[in-house]
């Protein structure tokens, strides 16, 4: 295989998108996996809708994600003089036109077409004009774009073997002679990207299927330059529940990489999740290190099927698609301490519950506690909201854990400050004889030890469940243990 050059090329007109993000994971992987190069080209010929905010946008997203790309950002409005060239060239060597249909006229004939129950495809009236006409509506000052001439003459098809979806031809016929220069002078995206891949060396177009479309004729554009066309993989496109294809008009938030950073998430994880939406693995693998994915990715792995981002509105309990979160759970849980403990430190700096001795004298209790927490929480965000209680006092309750593990014993009002002064009394502090103290306790009051101890746990952590309520209280320490279980219990039974 000669080198391997693929190209990420977003349009900035507005965040990085993770149909955008899967497609630059997908173009990383195959360019890491051969030793390849990714460029990075950043499509800003909407000056309307393109601005720098999106620029910086889609670099901070990519960055945060850890798809570092090897040439670039080229910006493709640097390089209009090779669009309009190629144009040029394309009408000296007979290949393109100059076509002065009105928008009206081609307006009635495609109405025309569908009164009667036919494809619209444009009919060549300019194609053949001469010179001398061609010349003459240009000297009247009549407008003007530029089509590419399809070869009427060439027998059978534009084909090219997909890397995913197989064959995929187009016969001649089917072919108009499309635009490729508007009317005020500006190439279309057609030639451009064509331009620029030729340019930059592109071995593999790896883009979604709604590209599809284009491919057989930026394929005769390929061959009209003189150039080697490259190898196409068109992925499946990512739809929501309803099949409708995730957008950022219609979703909103909830598809931009942005989202997923600021809810603390992993930018591995959700490398992790979006590989899934659309590539497997032959044995149903879901969790990957960078290096396992790196080695295990193929574009013939690649789904010819639509994927399905499985995120449901009104669906409280998941925020996002349950698979992304779940694999996000998964790298809490089992990531190194050492590349864990600083980013829960920048969400409880950005909380305002970071403390500097956290870095210091209580550097063993901090990383302890991580570790402890870390198994029932789904982002890095939980750590300073759901894991408030261990690192200040004003941490909210749960109205279910009132609910069902306090008010529904009026006794525990009386029971959990006692259970403060045992506590306090203990001639050692630690999980076992905190243990031994509730279930002491429970046995001298009669009662199940489950009424202790999850009354507990909602006074003093504000949470219906999490790890053992004996390594919680050795983590929250005796003094604030002690102070919550006397001072919160109470206040919890009175009324709003």
């Amino acid at each position: 295989m000669s080198e391997v050059r693929v190209r990420f090329p977003p349009s900035p007109t507005g965040y990085l998108h993770i149909g955008g993000a899967r497609t630059a994971l997908y173009n990383w992987l195959y360019a890491r996996k051969h030793n390849g190069k990714l460029i990075l080209r950043i499509e800003d010929t909407d000056a309307e809708r393109s601005t720098q905010e999106s620029i910086d946008g889609i670099l901070k997203g990519l960055k945060w994600l850890g798809l570092n790309w090897d040439e670039g950002p080229y910006f493709q409005t640097a390089f209009t003089h090779e669009h309009k060239a190629a144009a040029q060239r394309l009408l000296d060597e007979g290949l393109a036109y100059k076509c002065f249909c009105t928008k009206e006229e081609l307006e009635h004939k495609r109405e025309a077409a569908l009164s009667a129950k036919r494809d619209y495809k444009y009919d060549g009236s300019c194609r053949n004009l001469t010179a001398e006409e061609t010349a003459a509506r240009e000297a009247r000052g009549l407008p003007c774009v530029i089509r590419f001439k399809v070869d009427r003459q060439a027998p059978g098809t534009v084909s090219f073997n997909d890397h995913v979806l197989g064959v995929i031809s187009r016969t001649y016929n089917d072919i108009e002679d499309f635009v490729i220069v508007r009317s005020n002078g500006k190439p279309l995206y057609l030639l451009c990207n064509v331009v620029d891949d030729i340019r930059d060396r592109i071995s593999h177009v790896i883009r979604g299927q709604d590209h599809l479309g284009n491919t057989a004729r930026q394929i005769l554009i390929y061959r009209a330059l003189g150039a080697r066309v490259p190898e196409f993989a068109h992925m499946p496109l990512t739809l929501d529940l309803k099949k409708a294809k995730i957008s950022k008009r219609s979703h909103g938030e909830i598809v931009a990489v942005q989202f997923y950073q600021q809810r603390g998430f992993l930018p591995w994880a959700l490398c992790n999740f979006l590989a899934l939406l659309g590539w497997s693995t032959t044995d149903n693998q879901e969790i990957f290190s960078r290096e396992e994915l790196i080695k295990a990715f193929s574009l013939e792995r690649i789904n010819k099927a639509n994927s399905i981002f499985n995120y449901q509105k009104d669906n409280p309990k998941f925020f996002t698609d349950p698979k992304a979160i779940s694999i996000n759970e998964h790298y809490l849980r089992t990531m190194p301490m050492a590349e864990l403990a600083p980013l829960v430190k920048e969400r409880l700096q950005a909380a305002g519950l970071w403390q500097d001795d956290y870095d210091g004298s209580r550097r063993e209790w901090f990383i302890n506690t991580v570790d402890l927490i870390r198994s029932r929480f789904h982002t890095l965000n939980d750590f300073a909201e759901m894991g408030r209680a261990y690192f200040a006092e004003d941490y909210e309750f749960e109205a279910r854990a009132v609910r069902k593990n306090v008010l529904k014993h009026e006794e525990l009002k009386t029971w959990l400050p006692a259970l403060a002064d045992s506590l306090e009394a203990l001639p050692e502090y630690n999980h076992e004889t905190i243990e031994a103290a509730m279930r002491g306790m429970a046995e001298d009051l009669g009662i199940k030890p489950g009424i202790l101890i999850n009354g507990a746990r909602a006074v003093t952590t504000g949470r219906l469940a999490g790890p053992s309520m004996f390594e919680v209280a050795e983590a929250i320490g005796r003094e604030r243990m002690v102070n919550r279980l006397r001072h919160k219990t109470a206040p919890l039974y009175e009324p709003d």
